[in-house]
């Protein structure tokens, strides 16, 4: 019989004839600093669990609590009758910690994006975005259907004038910047950006997924980070990396709330937080705001590991964050360097195109508060002892 859908498996032995198909590796333990996946214990380089909260006894203990309490899920969706007072006291908490009026909690920092943009935008509205945001903005911007105009990563003077040539016209404006880029780990020039926005009057939103508990006064993004408080429209979080459990949020005006509350379709057609989900969020918070240190040993362990690499004589990129890349060109390389470290016992992740460009292929790695200096200097080693056998680095 004739199979519609055969081409797909022909686009799968494409992509392993080209040395780029990846088999999705398998956790049998904590999501921790040393993990183990396919039977294998390795160094966890490849998490976004920045502050080791995964694994929290504030967390757990929240966690099992709740359920004791409320059970295990909602029974709805926030509108019908899904909204728990749990999800009601997370949005109140986060919205004090990010010093704004009011927060919404959604199902993934995907769905904030994807949802918040194509909830406050209309065809008629126009959309200024980095060249490297987020697929999640990406698609948020498409399903607006708003006009998108793109500048070139980080050029402020391009967004500017951007904006400039769209005085004057008909419909909103929406200038949009990841906080942190999620494939190179540098920081927005938020600054500039904020003030080019309100310069042409146009909406400042800023996703802070990979910031949100990395930069900024315990962990408060980089808005904090900037002293920008007050001047950025829209703040989107998530609750899936230094948070350590899931979900994603968008804080703001009490008004933007309210219209994401009735407009936001993720929010409107999604179940809403099993009670074990908000409960051990809030106890995240408490965490960011008890244990500062916690960030100290992040940024201790990234500027450890970064100098590390580049002593070795790996190109980490731009990064100024843990996220620290090692570009290596063809996307067969990363796959391999990637392959080659978890045999050797390191787990970094392989990238190519098209999640990042032609021949800016890389491994990414992640350091974490709860690596220790063994951990480290393992990794390093076995980088190194790998790097010279697959001929990226000399010697």
């Amino acid at each position: 019989m004739n199979d519609p859908l055969a081409y797909l498996g022909e686009q799968l032995a494409a992509w392993k004839q080209a040395g780029t198909y990846q088999r999705l590796r398998v956790l049998e333990s904590e999501s921790a600093a040393e993990a183990r996946f396919d039977g294998k214990d390795v160094i966890n380089l490849a998490s976004n669990n920045y502050l080791g909260l995964t694994t929290h006894p504030k967390l757990r203990e929240a966690a099992l609590e709740a359920t004791r309490r409320y059970g295990v899920g909602s029974g709805a969706v926030r509108t019908i009758s899904g909204t728990m007072s749990l999800h009601m006291q997370l949005e109140e908490r986060i919205a004090r910690f990010k010093n704004v009026e009011a927060c919404v909690v959604f199902q993934s920092g995907f769905a904030a994006n994807a949802g918040t943009v194509a909830a406050v935008l209309t065809p008629e509205d126009h959309i200024v975005s980095d060249e490297l945001n987020h697929a999640s903005i990406i698609d948020g911007c498409r399903l607006s259907r708003a006009k998108i105009h793109v500048f070139p990563h980080k050029d402020t003077a391009a967004a500017e004038r951007k904006l400039a040539e769209l005085d004057g016209q008909p419909g909103r404006k929406l200038l949009i910047t990841d906080g942190v880029f999620s494939m190179d780990g540098d920081i927005a020039p938020l600054p500039g950006l904020v003030e080019a926005a309100e310069k042409h009057g146009a909406i400042m939103m800023v996703d802070d997924a990979h910031s949100s508990g990395v930069l900024g006064r315990n962990g408060r993004g980089t808005i904090d980070h900037f002293g920008l408080h007050g001047r950025v429209h829209i703040q989107v979080g998530t609750l899936s990396k230094a948070i350590g459990v899931l979900g994603g949020y968008v804080c703001g005006s009490r008004a933007l709330i309210e219209f994401l509350y009735h407009r936001a379709r993720p929010f409107l057609f999604s179940t809403s937080h099993p009670p074990a989900v908000a409960a051990s969020c809030m106890a995240a918070f408490d965490v960011l705001e008890e244990e500062p240190e916690r960030i100290q040993k992040l940024w201790d362990n990234t500027r450890y590991f970064k100098q590390g690499l580049r002593a070795a004589g790996f190109n980490t990129g731009v990064s100024e964050t843990p996220i620290t890349p090692v570009i290596v060109g063809e996307a067969r390389t990363a796959h391999a360097l990637s392959a080659a470290l978890f045999e050797e016992g390191v787990l970094a992740t392989g990238i190519g195109f098209p999640t990042v460009p032609e021949g800016k292929a890389r491994v990414r790695t992640i350091v974490t508060a709860t690596h220790t200096r063994e951990d480290l200097d393992r990794a390093l080693e076995v980088f190194r002892r790998v790097g010279k056998k697959l001929g990226i680095l000399g010697g």
